[in-house]
């Protein structure tokens, strides 16, 4: 209902409090994998709480020839990037595998330099045999987070959990079959959008990603 105070003061707030609900995971040593750039502060508080491995996990969307808004898939960086593919859009407008190459090496292009502004020349760190949490600041449809997880799972995590602070119940249900647990604090009804469950929720800027991700990655003491 509108009037209603909002669930979370700022992500790093939601992030510190979802850490708790995943601290059953913290003998696992997990590698948790944020998608820029408003996940980052939710993810930075969880890898902290839990001495876990802090990445990026950069999904970008293929355009539909003509009609670059389309999403005919998606490519997911990583060790070892991977493309995922809508079949039924692809069904629909048969792009040319001689397009679809050229488009993910577009994408796997832009992946890489928003990577290396954030990262230097870090080297993305393998998910295969790990348990990894995907981390956002919240999901409202899911399709960029349905990617991510399938192009997690090619590599081969031992464990694969989607851990978001707010997402609702309806497309929360539709991604159990995308991942191993899923950890949600608040699903709303109705739910309006990810924002208006944050008192909070400026837009993240590239200079606070890299002042976190430099932050986690400093050597101890």
């Amino acid at each position: 209902m509108f009037g209603l105070q909002p669930e979370f003061s700022d992500r790093r707030e939601a992030g510190r409090r979802l850490a708790i609900a995943l601290e059953h995971l913290k003998p696992q040593h997990p590698l948790v994998l944020a998608l820029p750039r408003g996940g980052v502060p939710v993810a930075f508080e969880v890898a902290r709480a839990l001495g876990a491995d802090l990445d990026l996990l950069i999904v970008r969307k293929l355009g539909a020839p003509g009609h670059e808004e389309l999403g005919i898939g998606a490519v997911v960086d990583g060790a070892e990037p991977h493309l995922v593919l809508n079949p039924d859009i692809v069904r629909q407008l048969s792009p040319s595998p001689v397009y679809v190459r050229a488009e993910m090496q577009r994408q796997l292009a832009e992946i890489e330099r928003r990577r290396h502004a954030y990262l230097g020349d870090a080297v993305p760190i393998s998910p295969t045999g790990r348990t990894v949490i995907v981390v956002d600041d919240g999901i409202a449809t899911g399709g960029t987070i349905r990617a991510a997880l399938e192009g997690i799972r090619k590599a081969g995590p031992e464990r694969l959990v989607l851990a978001v602070p707010v997402a609702p119940a309806e497309t929360l249900a539709a991604l159990h079959h995308d991942c191993d647990e899923i950890v949600c604090l608040h699903q709303p009804e109705p739910f309006f959008a990810v924002g208006a469950h944050y008192r909070h929720f400026d837009q993240t800027s590239d200079a606070e990603v890299v002042a976190l991700l430099h932050e986690a990655r400093a050597p101890a003491g």
